[in-house]
């Protein structure tokens, strides 16, 4: 199955978001991710939906989305060029021998230190879901405490 990337402009009112996430769960597919927010327009919301499914279904999804009264336009990112974020924190249990080596991780990565505790220490990084996967692939190897995560946003990229 491949991961899709929808991006759902729609009227910022209560009662959407459970509509358009709805339309996935009655078909029994599980979101990855789901980020909302409002746009430029405090009454236009942007919902960022990564699901892994079928191009047939998918493709009904989107559909029935459209059919949708508070959606406004439905956006595919799968294929396109789009610039793609997350945000995750990440806390580790941490003796100080091992700080210096997590400091050039997190420099590495761009991460940025939050918190910092005789025990622990928190980091958060910003950047393509593939980085943060890879940043956390190996801050894993020190232990993780607790890691949280946004959901994804897209924005379509200009083209030339």
């Amino acid at each position: 199955m491949e991961q899709y990337v929808l991006s759902v402009k729609v009227e910022n009112r209560s009662g959407v978001l459970a509509r358009v996430v709805g339309l996935f769960s009655a078909r029994g597919y599980n979101i990855d991710s789901l980020s909302v927010s409002k746009t430029e327009d405090s009454e236009v919301s942007v919902i960022t939906i990564v699901v892994h499914g079928n191009d047939r279904v998918i493709e009904q999804v989107k559909k029935q989305l459209n059919k949708l009264i508070d959606v406004i336009k439905v956006y595919d990112h799968t294929n396109i060029p789009a610039a793609q974020r997350e945000i995750a924190i990440v806390k580790i249990q941490l003796t100080p021998v091992k700080r210096v080596e997590v400091f050039q991780i997190a420099q590495t990565f761009g991460a940025e230190i939050i918190d910092i505790s005789q025990k622990s220490l928190s980091l958060q990084v910003v950047g393509h879901p593939t980085k943060i996967e890879n940043f956390i692939d190996i801050i894993r190897n020190y232990g993780i405490k607790e890691l949280i995560r946004s959901g994804r946003v897209s924005f379509a990229r200009d083209r030339a």
